[in-house]
């Protein structure tokens, strides 16, 4: 199924081959021109960490006997949309490839694009073709037809992404095989691999450190750092509320506490503890707290959210009561009780969802009326967003090292199955008391025995996603 195009804003995202570096503007602060990295909307690229970077190879190294992301190059993840989670691969400013997760086996696929080839040379699932059929499916985007095929690697099933080389090892395609290799011998006529058109693009390998990505975007940073800066303190001007802010242990709070402690200075932390927190997120909210010197305001409604799920069962993706009864109406709470009204910076993106493209960047929730919400980060990409972070050498969630790409409940129901996956692992004690909790509910309604495993928990109807102001 081909998933629609989701632009939230232009696509920043470009590239210095001079410093094999990403960049967010026309010209890298070496004073190189920089190019666009041709990656899918949203665009919302951020960097591959080691845990990312290991099982992209790991899923390399299985299907085509070679991994992808050497070391000491600086990798790039675009999430984009899918039936569940797909992220492309950029390296040398190009995406060279990506890796899909199939839910129904419980798989990651490799997904190259001929730019890999640049990066890696398979010893397995490859293809060698005719040097007659070379331009045409090397120029012209044709499939590779038995008539031109010389060898296939027997590893290759019907199904299976292959490369193309030519007898001399040259990359001219990707794609997927339409029959086996024993098949693909024995063939006088038929489609052996159907070629895959991807936009051209040409990676420019080198090595680089984030330092280096840091430098390039010197200027850029200190661009959008000033003017984060003065908007909080423009809204903090105009509204006499006692300033705070929202954080999550997510690198958006984050990003936003370092803008206000430049433009305020120390500020309370507002963190809505659900009880459905991940032990690292708890762990972060202290040591943010402590490295700033900041007092937290935590709220905790854990039993509230386990006294709705025996009523309503677990939320879901269109109805995310949990996010009203465990964040919104407490936080509201806690804030009458201890000034009444508040103001609150947020680390809201648009780049994150349609809902907040669209949303102001002052606003109220009417959930929580004694809160002034602001977005100090609203135009920031992830990329903006990280690049800041290791500037500032901030302490981030160390959930992002190990493959989460967003901070929340660990039973988030807007997570997809390839996240959970990486929970079960990371976080076995927690998922099983999930699953616990999944199979009463799913015994109490009588629901289908594939109900847990497909996800099918997460979505109830055809209702819109109601989103929290917390991230």
């Amino acid at each position: 199924m081909r998933m629609p195009r989701l632009y939230l804003g232009k696509i920043l995202l470009r590239w210095c081959d001079a410093c094999h570096a990403p960049v967010l503007s026309g010209v890298c602060a070496c004073g190189a021109p920089t190019h666009p990295v041709a990656v899918t909307p949203p665009g919302d690229a951020r960097p591959a960490f080691p845990d990312d970077i290991e099982r992209i190879n790991s899923i390399f190294s299985d299907h085509f006997g070679a991994p992808l992301i050497p070391e000491g190059h600086i990798a790039l993840l675009n999430k984009v949309p899918a039936e569940d989670r797909m992220d492309e691969i950029v390296l040398g400013g190009a995406v060279v490839g990506a890796v899909r997760y199939i839910p129904d086996e419980q798989r990651w696929e490799p997904l190259p694009r001929p730019g890999a080839a640049a990066y890696l040379r398979p010893t397995k699932r490859y293809v060698v073709a005719d040097d007659g059929a070379v331009p045409s499916i090397r120029d012209g985007g044709a499939s590779l037809l038995a008539p031109g095929l010389v060898s296939i690697d027997p590893a290759v099933h019907e199904g299976d992404e292959v490369f193309i080389l030519t007898g001399a090892g040259e990359c001219i395609g990707v794609g997927r095989a339409k029959v086996d290799a024993a098949t693909a011998a024995t063939m006088e006529r038929g489609l052996v691999v159907r070629t895959r058109k991807n936009t051209p693009s040409v990676p420019v390998p080198g090595k680089a450190t984030w330092e280096d990505a840091i430098r390039a975007n010197e200027t850029l940073l200190a661009d959008y750092e000033a003017a984060s800066i003065k908007f909080v303190r423009d809204v903090a001007e105009r509204n006499p509320e006692r300033p705070t802010v929202s954080y999550s242990g997510g690198k958006d709070s984050l990003a936003t506490l370092l803008i206000v402690l430049k433009a305020l200075g120390p500020v309370p932390l507002l963190f809505a503890d659900t009880g459905l927190e991940f032990p690292e997120t708890c762990e972060n909210v202290d040591a943010v707290a402590e490295r700033y010197g900041l007092e937290v305001f935590r709220v905790c409604d854990e039993e509230t959210f386990w006294h709705e799920f025996e009523k309503n069962g677990p939320p879901a993706v269109d109805n995310r009561w949990c996010c009203k009864v465990c964040k919104l109406h407490p936080v509201g709470r806690l804030i009458g009780e201890n000034w009444g009204e508040c103001l609150s910076f947020i680390g809201q993106r648009k780049y994150e969802s349609v809902k907040r493209m669209q949303s102001r960047r002052v606003w109220r929730n009417s959930h929580v009326p004694q809160q002034l919400s602001a977005a100090p980060i609203q135009q920031w990409t992830a990329m903006h967003v990280w690049l800041y972070i290791f500037r500032e050498k901030a302490p981030y969630n160390r959930l992002y090292a190990r493959g989460l790409d967003r901070i929340g409940c660990f039973m988030c129901p807007s997570s997809d199955l390839a996240t959970f996956e990486i929970i079960k692992e990371s976080c076995p004690d927690l998922w099983e008391m999930w699953l616990g909790r999944l199979t009463g509910w799913q015994e109490k309604q009588g629901l289908s025995c594939d109900w847990i495993e497909r996800g099918l928990w997460r979505k109830q109807g055809d209702a819109d996603e109601e989103e929290d102001s917390y991230n």
